[in-house]
């Protein structure tokens, strides 16, 4: 078992990490691993559905910080099971993914639905080029580019566009040149 003490939270989820069985016990540690870092998840998921998907905070979706929180940790939970993230970078870039992959599901979902509802055709006006659920075509577009991006690019957008670390701060993650 794994001991819990006062070290900083990166520096105890690398021992979860690295006391990851490749067998069925693996439960425990996991569930242990996910509550250690379930403040700095919190803090992303804000982060991440405030800044960029506003939207998604408003009605009909109403989506609250711990909504989105409760499924990437399920999503964590089942990813774990067969995935050993090698590092705490890794575990948090897999946390990334599994945030986007819901937002980005939330919002196509409310696009669709939007499309969906009949307008009446006297009186409204034109709809403008966003739809419902603030994610203009364009926006779409950049969202799919961004999930096609390499690995390690995605990973660098993730800790500055995400994370909101600087330039300096994602090279010393990152482990290259500032330029």
């Amino acid at each position: 078992a794994v001991a819990m003490d006062e070290k900083p939270t990166t520096a105890v989820i690398q021992r979860y990490l690295d006391a990851l069985p490749g067998d069925s016990a693996v439960e425990p540690i996991i569930r242990e691993l996910l509550e250690r870092s379930v403040g700095r998840l919190r803090l992303l998921c804000a982060t991440l559905l405030y800044k960029s998907y506003p939207r998604l905070t408003r009605a009909p979706v109403n989506l609250e910080t711990d909504e989105l929180l409760g499924g990437v940790v399920a999503g964590l939970l089942t990813a774990l099971r067969t995935t050993r993230p090698p590092t705490v970078r890794r575990f948090f870039a897999l946390a990334n993914q599994h945030m986007r992959w819901q937002l980005n599901d939330l919002a196509r979902r409310l696009d669709e639905r939007s499309a969906a509802l009949a307008l009446p055709e006297s009186g409204v006006a034109a709809l403008p080029a966003s739809t419902i659920s603030g994610l203009s075509p364009d926006c779409r577009r950049m969202l799919e580019v961004i999930e096609g991006l390499p690995e390690e690019e995605r990973e660098v957008f993730d800790l500055v566009g995400i994370q909101g670390l600087n330039h300096a701060e994602v090279a010393d993650v990152v482990g290259v040149s500032e330029k």
